[in-house]
């Protein structure tokens, strides 16, 4: 008899961006991508991140971004669209529930965060 599919799937990983240790776990459920990315071994701040379904152009998706938990600045927003655009856009448009715990946002450091991401999908 063979094991049923788990009902949440997670995977993580752990390297180093920039000299700093990054650990990322992705967690799919049935309504939502979670995602946490942390430099700090905490959850950090929580950010819900919507595509926008008023937009017409399916090329250009919109997304928004609510801090649910923690500190609400723009630097934050930014980075969150960033990094959780393609997991949305490859996940169905699905929302994405984004913990961030980052001592570097630089823009090199949130490339190579998207592709620790990437590389740890479960969607």
């Amino acid at each position: 008899m063979s094991s049923p599919e788990p009902v949440v799937r997670s995977r993580q990983t752990q390297r180093d961006v920039n000299g700093v240790s990054t650990q990322v776990v992705c967690t799919e459920f049935s309504n939502y991508i979670f995602v946490v990315l942390t430099q700090y071994g905490k959850i950090g701040t929580l950010i819900s991140v919507t595509p926008d379904s008023k937009s017409n152009d399916i090329s250009t998706p919109t997304l928004s971004t609510k801090v649910l938990l923690g500190k609400e600045e723009p630097l934050t927003h930014v980075c969150a669209k960033n990094l959780a655009m393609f997991v949305s856009q490859e996940a169905g448009n699905r929302p994405v529930l984004l913990g961030l715990a980052l001592k570097d946002s630089s823009i090199d450091s949130i490339k190579q965060m998207k592709e620790i991401i990437k590389s740890c999908q479960v969607w």
